[in-house]
């Protein structure tokens, strides 16, 4: 493969805003540390009440800028309709192949918009099914090789899901918060004009919600701020003293 396409982390959700929401600190605070991180969006959320797919797509531009993210793509799978099967897993197995990130985040497992939890198992099973070579993908006519990421790690949505780490991302939620706001169409906005109805998420007072989980999270650690990750399988460290 380009070496230059090779990615530390891949963050791969659902709908445009799904990585900023989750894990923006986590983002910005790795690509601080010199870390290589690129999002894949598999839908352009056109289902969404507000916005549209074009402005969601500028929206999405400007906020991989604010977290600077190495690359930042779109599968166009058909957002509210996509399903885990072959076709889809085929596309992830590609994204995945063509960067081979070490480590991958994914929506939730189970949450209250259908899509995440769907999006969530159709990227775990691709990491799986990525790493076997009997399964071939293409890219610029040379097969590409297979490649299965070290860790899966899956975000914390709207639901409330105890998590098995967290990350201190204190110093970078100003950042997170600037990358949310990109997303004018979506969140509460003075610049944005629209006659579309007001949602769930573009009232004046989600982002307070966002902020409370992000203070719960972090009071665990002695963090001011905090991201919660879930993952399917045992994790280990070398040195316990590196826990908070």
């Amino acid at each position: 493969m380009n070496k230059d396409k090779k990615l530390d982390i891949l963050v791969i959700t659902v709908h445009p805003d799904d990585a900023e929401l989750g894990c923006g600190g986590t983002i910005a605070k790795q690509v601080a540390m010199g870390r290589k991180v690129g999002l894949v969006d598999l839908t352009r959320g056109e289902l969404g009440t507000r916005g549209t797919p074009e402005i969601r797509k500028t929206e999405a531009d400007a906020a991989a800028d604010i977290l600077g993210l190495s690359v930042r793509e779109n599968l166009g799978m058909r957002d509210g309709f996509f399903q885990n099967d072959e076709p889809h897993q085929l596309k992830v197995i590609y994204a995945l192949r063509k960067y081979q990130p070490e480590i991958v985040i994914a929506n939730a497992l189970h949450d209250r918009h259908p899509d995440h939890g769907r999006a969530g198992e159709l990227v775990n099973d691709a990491v799986f099914l990525a790493g076997l070579r009997k399964i071939e993908t293409v890219e610029d006519g040379i097969n590409q090789a297979p490649h299965r990421p070290r860790l899966v790690l899956q975000l914390i949505q709207d639901e409330y899901i105890k998590p098995d780490i967290v990350v201190d991302v204190s110093d970078h939620w100003e950042r997170k918060i600037e990358a949310i706001k990109a997303y004018r169409s979506q969140f509460f906005s003075d610049s944005y004009h629209a006659t579309e109805p007001e949602t769930y998420i573009s009232k004046p007072d989600f982002l307070e919600y966002i902020e409370a989980r992000s203070r719960e999270y972090g009071k665990y650690i002695g963090a001011r701020h905090a991201e919660g990750f879930t993952c399917r399988r045992l994790l280990g460290v070398d040195d316990v003293f590196v826990l908070k």
